[in-house]
C-alpha cells in the first residue's frame, strides 16, 4: 500500500506541475494532495528520519491557497496598471486556451493577441493602448505561472525528501 502512495503521491506533483503552465488543472492544489497523501498514509521521514509534521502541511496548504488567490489578481492587476479593460484579461484567457494546442509559443502568443484584440476591437482602444494592455496581460500571465510553478516545484522536492 505504501508504494501505491508514494507513486500516486509523486504523480500528483507531477501533475501539479503540469497544470501550473495549463489551463484548467489546479496545479498546487494538486501537488499539495501529495503531500496530503505522504502525511496521512505514507510512512516517510525526511533524511533526518523526521516524519512529516502537520505544521508543515498546513503551512503548505497555507501556501497553496494564497497562490491560488494571487493567480487570480496578479493578472488582472497588471493588465489594470498598464491601462487595460475587464475585455483585455478575457482576451487573453480566451487566446490563451486557444494557444495551448501550439505550447508554449502558442500560449504566449495566444495571450498577447487575444488581450491586444479584444481591446482593439472590442473596448476601441488604439493600437498603442492596446498593445500596452496585452503586455500587462501577458507580464501577468507569466507572474502568475511562475508563482504556481515554483510552489508546486517545491511540494515535489518535498514529496520526493519525505517518501
Amino acid at each position: 500500500m505504501s508504494t501505491v502512495i508514494a507513486i500516486l503521491a509523486v504523480l500528483a506533483g507531477i501533475i501539479g506541475i503540469a497544470g501550473s503552465i495549463l489551463p484548467g488543472l489546479p496545479g498546487p492544489p494538486v501537488s499539495w494532495v501529495g503531500l496530503m497523501l505522504l502525511y496521512f498514509w505514507g510512512n516517510g521521514t525526511d533524511k533526518a528520519g523526521d516524519p512529516m509534521s502537520l505544521t508543515f502541511l498546513l503551512v503548505w496548504l497555507a501556501i497553496t491557497i494564497v497562490v491560488c488567490i494571487i493567480d487570480y489578481v496578479v493578472p488582472a492587476y497588471f493588465t489594470r496598471v498598464t491601462g487595460g479593460s475587464k475585455v483585455a484579461g478575457r482576451g487573453a484567457i480566451i487566446g490563451l486556451i486557444a494557444g495551448m494546442f501550439i505550447p508554449p509559443v502558442g500560449i504566449i502568443l495566444g495571450t498577447l493577441a487575444g488581450a491586444f484584440l479584444a481591446e482593439y476591437l472590442v473596448s476601441r482602444k488604439s493600437g498603442w493602448q492596446s498593445t500596452k494592455s496585452a503586455v500587462g496581460a501577458l507580464f501577468g500571465f507569466i507572474f502568475g505561472t511562475g508563482i504556481k510553478l515554483i510552489a508546486s516545484g517545491l511540494m515535489l522536492y518535498y514529496i520526493i525528501v519525505y517518501l
